[in-house]
């Protein structure tokens, strides 16, 4: 659970630990022998205002199996079992909220298993447990793979793309680009030159990608920028089309293809240029976030 929360806009810390249970300063072998009553966690400090409590809720409940209460996926015990621990009544009602929605949403045929506890003491877990996709990445993804979670997750929650429908209400060059992997013509295309304040979006799905405020001229033709808005909205693959060898970038949620990320960017933003396409994305205005929905974001733009 560290890895969908890590290093993301509003996410100060991610921590890995137990709770819930009465042994205290418990060891990561004692908690697995569930003889402890605590459960695997982790313990989240975040901005609300940068990254609301609703949203914490929903990553939360896109990286697991909900109805599964005897553990998750290969890990079975009540180490495993789910729950969101909440620290207020606000955050409690809102957990309770989010998960009645999701029980009557029709999504799973099992009821929601996971459940809704006042926060107890958090014990922080060992050091080589701490940011472990990180330091064991291979055995993360072939585990996230191997235990069905990654699957899960893509049945479950990837955005199902009707591509005739998508046919209908993308224009031609729209459509090759996102589901078709091409590319637009430089500096004939509608955002390269634009300097207006606002966010730029994925055309099929709304995903906010990129903001102004990290757009720069790279004199290439195609709007270029030195970082997303949260890079957990974005994918990278390896792309040797055309004899060569570069990083593609699709959309986290609807695979769109978007464009390839370079490293000849500005060196004291980060080195890295996002070249993306125009016909990938659609603009919305920094007044109009409220009304299209991206009031979330006014963050980017205050006192700026």
């Amino acid at each position: 659970m560290v890895e969908p929360f890590d290093e993301r806009p509003g996410i100060h810390e991610v921590i890995s630990g137990y709770t819930g249970g009465r042994t205290e300063n418990p060891t990561y072998e004692e908690v697995c022998s569930n003889n402890t009553g605590h459960v695997e966690a982790v313990q989240i400090t975040f901005d609300p205002t940068i990254f609301p409590y609703d949203k914490l809720l929903e990553v939360f409940w896109q990286q697991i199996d909900p109805t599964d209460p005897g553990g998750q996926f290969n890990d079975r015990g009540e180490s495993y079992q789910t729950a969101i621990f909440y620290h207020n009544e606000q955050q409690k009602k809102r957990a309770e909220a989010s998960k009645q929605k999701l029980d009557e949403s029709g999504k799973f045929k099992s009821p929601v298993a996971t459940k809704i506890l006042p926060a107890a003491t958090f014990y922080r877990a060992e050091e080589k447990h701490q940011d472990y996709y990180k330091k064991q990445s291979f055995h993360y993804r072939l585990y996230k793979k191997g235990s069905g979670r990654e699957d899960f997750i893509k049945e479950h929650w990837s955005k199902k793309i009707d591509k005739e429908k998508l046919k209908q209400t993308l224009s031609p060059l729209q459509y090759h680009v996102t589901q078709e992997s091409g590319t637009e013509r430089p500096f004939q295309n509608e955002y390269w030159n634009h300097e207006e304040d606002g966010i730029y979006v994925d055309i099929v799905s709304g995903e906010p990608l990129f903001s102004s405020h990290d757009k720069y001229d790279a004199g290439c033709g195609w709007p270029s920028f030195t970082k997303p808005i949260d890079r957990k909205q974005l994918k990278e693959n390896m792309d040797t089309t055309h004899g060569m060898r570069r990083i593609e970038i699709r959309s986290n949620e609807a695979d769109s293809h978007l464009g390839h990320v370079f490293e000849d960017g500005p060196k004291d933003q980060g080195g890295l240029r996002y070249c993306m396409n125009s016909a990938a994305m659609r603009f919305i205005p920094k007044d109009k976030l409220e009304e299209e929905g991206y009031g979330d974001l006014r963050y980017l733009f205050e006192n700026k």
